[in-house]
């Protein structure tokens, strides 16, 4: 089909000519340069697991099989960093909230209550409200942690939900506030 035809077909159809129908080349690279745009947006910005060491996830039955093999005392503190609606809806045994991490007076209600902590504390921090690459409370909690000097300091990886990875698996959840 020759320019003038697509031309004028685009005139039937559409009522109008686009200006580019004259022009298939010039089309074709406004595509190409709107795609390569929004790829590269869509890239530009590190995932959680992209910004967290492998060695500082820990996976659902990993943590499942070390809370029913530890001691109480070799047991690690498990910290709920999303909101507390959320954790009083369910949480993990044992777990406790001290803010969320993603809101203004989180971070510093967490602080002041891990002030006392050893820094070698066996810690495990998770949020678990909506899938792990955009939670808006790991990295924040994570990176709040780690300026604090936390050595032994890990994400349980919740890739999805806790309702999903943890309930949905029948492991143990707890309601209501601490």
């Amino acid at each position: 089909m020759r320019a003038e035809e697509a031309f004028m077909l685009a005139r039937k159809r559409f009522g109008f000519a686009p200006r580019c129908a004259k022009y298939p080349a010039f089309a074709a690279l406004i595509v190409c340069f709107g795609l390569s745009t929004y790829v590269q947006g869509q890239t530009s910005q590190p995932t959680v697991s992209e910004v967290l060491p492998a060695s500082q996830l820990v996976q659902s039955s990993e943590l499942v099989r070390e809370l029913a093999s530890a001691s109480a005392d070799a047991r690690p503190t498990i910290v709920y960093v999303g909101f507390r609606t959320l954790f009083a809806g369910g949480h993990i045994p044992g777990a406790t909230f001290h803010g969320s991490a993603s809101t203004e007076q989180g971070p510093a209600d967490i602080k002041k209550w891990a002030a006392s902590l050893p820094r070698t504390a066996n810690l495990v921090i998770y949020c678990g409200c909506c899938p792990f690459e955009r939670c808006p409370n790991i990295h924040p909690a994570f990176a709040l942690f780690r300026e604090m000097g936390f050595t032994h300091l890990r994400v349980l990886e919740l890739r999805t939900s806790l309702a999903a990875d943890w309930a949905d698996k029948n492991y143990a959840i707890e309601k209501g506030l601490n």
